[in-house]
C-alpha cells in the first residue's frame, strides 16, 4: 500500500465517510452488505489473515470509514450489532471445535492401526523406563543409608538398562513407517486445531503459543466469551427490538400488498383499459381529422385539369 493510500485509510478510520465535508459514499454502515463483526473489530477473516487458517476475504464489506461512522453513531444509539457478531463468531468457533474433534479422532485411528508387534515393542520401551526409574530410586536409598558401593553397583545397572532402552527404541522406530512414528508423537491444539509434537522443546512450543495463528484464535475465543455475556444480559431488550422491527416490516409488506392488489384489481384494470381505449379513440379521431384536412388542402391547391391542358 502506498503512502497516499495509508494516509487515506487513516483519515477514513478517524473521520469516517464525512471527512470531505459530505458523505462521499452511498453505502451506509447499517446496510446488510456491511460486515457487522468487522464494525466491532473481530471478524475472523481479518484476524487470521496470513496464517495457515487464512479463510480469505470476507463476503461482506469491510471499510474503515464505515467502521468510524458506526463508532460515532453507536454513542447515541444501540444498533445491537454485538448480537450479529456473536452469532458469527459462535458459528466460526463451533466449526473450529468440530475440526479439532475430527483431527483428534483421525489421529487416534491412525495410531490404532499400529500392529501388535509395534505395540509390543513400545511396551518394552515403557517397561525399561520403569525399570530405570526403580533402580534410580534404589540407588538413592542406598546412598542415603551410607552404602556407597552398593549404590554405585545399582547405578552401573542403570547404565546397562539405558543401553537396552536405546536399542528397544531403535527397534520400535524401525518397526513402523516414518510417518506413522511421527503420528505417535502428535497431539491436537485445543485452541487453534494445529498439530503439536509431544516432545517439542520449549522454543518450538513458545513459537506456536506466541504465533499469530494461536494468538488469533485466543482473541476470537475471548471476544466470543465477552459477547456471550453481553448478549445474555441484553437478550430481552434485543427481543423487544426484534419484535418491533418485525411488526414494522409486516406493516410495510401489508401496505405493499394492498398497493399491488389495488393496481391489479378488476375495477382498476377497467378504468385503466377505458382510459387507454378513450385515449386511443381520441388519437384515432385526431388522425382521421388530420387526413381529411390534408385531402381538402390538396384539392384546393390543385389547378383544374382543363386549365392545365390549355396552358
Amino acid at each position: 500500500m502506498s503512502a497516499q493510500s495509508q494516509m487515506r485509510a487513516m483519515l477514513d478510520q478517524l473521520m469516517g465517510t464525512q471527512r470531505d465535508g459530505t458523505g462521499s459514499k452511498s453505502l451506509k454502515f447499517d446496510e446488510d452488505s456491511v460486515c457487522k463483526t468487522f464494525l466491532l473489530g473481530c471478524c475472523p477473516n481479518d484476524i487470521l489473515s496470513g496464517t495457515r487458517a487464512d479463510i480469505g476475504d470476507c463476503r461482506k464489506v469491510h471499510d474503515l470509514a464505515l467502521k468510524a461512522d458506526y463508532e460515532m453513531a453507536s454513542i447515541s444509539k444501540d444498533y445491537f450489532y454485538d448480537f450479529d457478531a456473536f452469532d458469527h463468531l459462535k458459528s466460526f468457533i463451533s466449526d473450529t471445535d468440530q475440526k479439532i474433534e475430527v483431527s483428534k479422532k483421525r489421529l487416534a485411528e491412525q495410531q490404532a492401526e499400529v500392529s501388535a508387534e509395534v505395540q509390543g515393542k513400545a511396551t518394552t520401551v515403557q517397561d525399561l523406563n520403569e525399570q530405570i526409574r526403580k533402580l534410580l530410586v534404589k540407588a538413592e536409598e542406598l546412598g542415603m543409608q551410607g552404602e556407597i558401593e552398593e549404590s554405585k553397583t545399582v547405578l552401573s545397572e542403570v547404565e546397562k538398562v539405558k543401553i537396552l532402552k536405546q536399542e528397544a527404541e531403535e527397534a520400535y522406530k524401525n518397526s513402523m513407517p516414518a510417518s506413522t512414528y511421527q503420528q505417535q508423537k502428535l497431539r491436537v491444539c485445543e485452541v487453534c486445531s494445529a498439530y503439536l509434537g509431544l516432545h517439542d522443546n520449549d522454543c518450538r512450543l513458545a513459537d506456536h503459543f506466541g504465533g499469530k495463528l494461536h494468538a488469533g484464535f485466543i482473541q476470537i475465543r475471548l471476544k466470543l466469551d465477552e459477547l456471550k455475556k453481553k448478549v445474555t444480559e441484553r437478550k430481552s431488550e434485543y427481543e423487544a427490538v426484534l419484535l418491533t422491527r418485525r411488526m414494522q416490516q409486516k406493516e410495510r409488506n401489508g401496505e405493499e400488498r394492498r398497493r399491488r392488489e389495488k393496481r391489479y384489481s378488476p375495477s382498476h384494470r377497467r378504468r385503466h383499459d377505458g382510459y387507454r381505449s378513450s385515449n386511443s379513440n381520441r388519437k384515432s379521431r385526431e388522425r382521421s381529422r388530420s387526413r381529411s384536412r390534408d385531402r381538402s388542402y390538396k384539392r384546393r391547391s390543385s389547378p383544374p385539369r382543363s386549365r392545365r391542358s390549355r396552358s
